[in-house]
C-alpha cells in the first residue's frame, strides 16, 4: 500500500474535495495528492483517480470513478435516479471509489469506508434510535463496511460508555495544559518544549505565573456562569518536567479559583518515569488529585532508548509502585504499538509486565506518524508486512485485557495512524475517565488554560464553537493579555446558552 512518488486526484462535476482524498488514503496512506480542482489530468501523470458527477434526464446522476495505479486500471459508473441530496451524492462517490480501490489494491481496510475520528459516536447514535446492539452493528457495517473486529469493538466500548455519559449544558472539564518535557521523544507530533535547552528553562516560571493568572481567570467565568466542574485534566506535554514547587502554584490556583465540590475526577499525567519523584507524588496526592498516569509506552529498554527516552522499564516499575504506596488508587499507564525497533514479541513482552503491574486503566496507541514528528522523516517507517505486525500487536491488546477485567471505555482514530488503526482506553469497571470519553463523545464544554489549550462550548444542539489559545510558551507569555481577550468571546458564547 506504500507508495512515495505524487498522485493526483482529479474532481469532475462536484466539490467533495475532502471526502475523496479521505477514501484514497485509506488505501495509499503515504502519498502526497495533488488536487487537480479544474478536471485536468496532469501531463504525464501515471498515476491517478478520477471523480465525476454528471447530470442525466429524468433527475438521473451519474458517478463514475476511474483509477490508474502501477500500469493497472479501474473503470465503474453508477446511477443515482431520484431528487438526490449531497449527503446521498457524496456518500454513493465514496462508496463507488472505495469499492474500485479495494478491489484493485488488494487491500480490505478493517474500519472499512469509515474515515471520521469517533467510530464509538455512529454506534451510539444507532443506539439512541432504538435500534438493538446487533441491529446497530448491522446498519453500520453494511453502510461503512466495517470488520467484524472493529465493529465489536466499536460497540462493546459503546457498551460502557452509555451510562457514564451525561449531557447536562451546565457541567464542564478543565483542562491545564504544561507543555514541557525532559526530552522529545521521536514520534511526539504535541506542541510540547524539552526543557533540555536553558531557553525552554528560563520560560517555565513565568509561564507558570501566567497559567495560574488564567486559572483565575476561568474561575471567575464558571463561577459567573454557574457552571459545575465534572473533571480536571492537567496535561502537556510532561506536567511532572516542572518542579514539585512549580506543581503546587499550579494546583493551589485550581484549588483556590475553581469550585471543585461536584468533580468527579481529577488527573495529573505523571507522565515519563524519568520526571515523577517521590516529592512530585506527595504534592499531587496531597492536592487531592484522583488520577494520575505513569506512561511508560513500551518495556522494552532497547526501545526506549531508540524513542529518545531517559528512563529504563525499571524505573517506570518502580514509579509505579512509589505511587501505589502513597496512596493512589486509580492510575493508568499509555502504551504503543508499532514503536521504532519493536516488534511483536517485544510488545507482548510489554504487554505482560504492565498487566502483571495491575494499573486500573491501560491505553493502547496504534503509532501515528505526524509530519510534526522527527519519527516521520525516518524513512522506511512502514511496510506491509510492519502493519500487519502493528494490527497483531493492537488484536493482542483487546484479546489480552478483557481477559484480565479490563474494558474498552473510549476510542478514536486519528490521521496518519499506521494501518488505519484506532487508540483504545482500557479501564477495570469503575476506573474509566469520564474526561477521556467526554472529549472523544464531543457532549460537554470544556474550558481550558495554557498554550495549546482548547476552549470547546458546546450548545444544546449539538453545535460547538472552539476558541483556541495560543499554540506556543512564548507567544503564550508575550501576548497574554491578548489572550485574555479571548475570554470575551467565550462569555458571549456562553451567554448563549446560559
Amino acid at each position: 500500500m506504500k507508495e512515495n512518488s505524487m498522485y493526483a486526484l482529479v474532481f469532475r462535476g462536484h466539490r467533495f474535495f475532502y471526502e475523496v482524498q479521505a477514501v484514497a488514503k485509506i488505501f495509499i496512506p503515504e502519498t502526497r495528492f495533488r488536487l487537480c480542482e479544474d478536471g485536468i489530468i496532469p501531463e504525464n501523470c501515471q498515476n491517478y483517480i478520477e471523480t465525476e458527477i454528471l447530470d442525466s434526464r429524468n433527475q438521473i446522476k451519474i458517478l463514475h470513478v476511474t483509477i490508474s495505479y502501477h500500469n493497472q486500471k479501474k473503470q465503474e459508473t453508477r446511477e443515482i435516479s431520484g431528487d438526490s441530496s449531497q449527503e446521498l451524492l457524496e456518500y454513493s462517490l465514496c462508496a463507488l471509489l472505495y469499492a474500485c480501490l479495494q478491489e484493485i489494491t488488494g487491500y480490505q481496510p478493517p474500519w472499512g469506508m469509515l474515515t471520521g475520528i469517533r467510530p464509538v459516536r455512529k454506534v451510539l447514535q444507532e443506539l439512541a434510535k432504538n435500534f438493538t446492539p446487533e441491529q446497530a452493528c448491522k446498519n453500520l457495517q453494511k453502510q461503512y463496511f466495517i470488520s467484524d473486529e472493529k465493529i465489536k469493538l466499536a460497540l462493546d466500548t459503546a457498551l460502557v460508555q452509555q451510562p457514564i455519559l451525561t449531557h447536562d449544558p451546565k457541567q464542564i472539564g478543565l483542562y491545564i495544559s504544561i507543555p514541557f518535557c525532559p526530552t522529545r521523544c521521536s514520534y511526539c507530533s504535541f506542541v510540547s518544549h524539552s526543557i533540555s535547552t536553558e531557553t525552554a528553562r528560563k520560560l517555565i516560571p513565568e509561564y507558570i505565573q501566567k497559567l495560574c493568572e488564567e486559572i483565575a481567570i476561568l474561575g471567575k467565568i464558571i463561577q459567573e456562569f454557574d457552571l459545575s466542574v465534572q473533571s480536571v485534566y492537567i496535561g502537556g506535554g510532561t506536567p511532572t518536567a516542572i518542579s514539585a514547587q512549580q506543581l503546587v502554584q499550579v494546583m493551589q490556583a485550581v484549588q483556590d479559583s475553581i469550585d471543585l465540590g461536584n468533580i468527579r475526577e481529577y488527573t495529573v499525567e505523571a507522565g515519563r518515569a524519568d520526571t515523577i519523584t517521590e516529592e512530585k507524588l506527595q504534592v499531587i496526592h496531597a492536592m487531592h488529585a484522583t488520577r494520575i498516569s505513569i506512561n511508560p509506552q513500551t518495556m522494552q529498554d532497547s526501545v526506549l532508548r531508540t524513542i529518545g527516552r531517559c528512563h529504563t522499564a525499571q524505573q517506570v516499575m518502580d514509579a509505579f509502585l512509589l505511587a501505589r504506596d502513597i496512596g493512589f488508587t486509580d492510575i493508568n499507564m499509555d502504551l504503543i504499538a508499532g514503536l521504532p525497533s519493536d516488534d511483536y514479541a517485544g510488545f507482548a513482552d510489554t504487554l505482560a509486565k504492565i498487566i502483571a503491574l495491575d494499573p486500573d486503566s491501560i491505553t493502547v496507541h496504534a503509532l501515528t506518524l505526524k509530519r510534526s514528528a522527527d519519527l516521520y522523516h525516518v524513512p522506511g517507517n512502514i511496510s506491509d508486512s510492519r502493519i500487519s505486525e502493528i494490527e497483531d500487536m493492537t488484536r493482542l491488546s483487546s484479546q489480552i485485557l478483557p481477559e484480565h477485567q479490563y474494558r474498552p471505555y473510549y476510542l478514536y482514530r486519528q490521521k496518519n495512524t499506521i494501518g488505519n488503526l484506532e487508540n483504545v482506553g482500557y479501564a477495570k469497571p469503575g476506573k474509566e475517565n469520564l474526561y477521556n470519553i467526554l472529549i472523544m463523545d464531543e457532549t460537554q464544554t470544556i474550558l481550558g488554560a495554557g498554550c495549546g489549550a482548547s476552549n470547546k462550548i458546546v450548545f444544546p444542539d449539538g453545535n460547538i464553537t472552539r476558541v483556541m489559545n495560543y499554540k506556543f510558551p512564548y507567544e503564550y507569555i508575550h501576548d497574554f493579555e491578548k489572550l485574555m481577550q479571548k475570554k470575551q468571546q467565550i462569555m458571549t458564547e456562553l451567554e448563549k446558552i446560559r
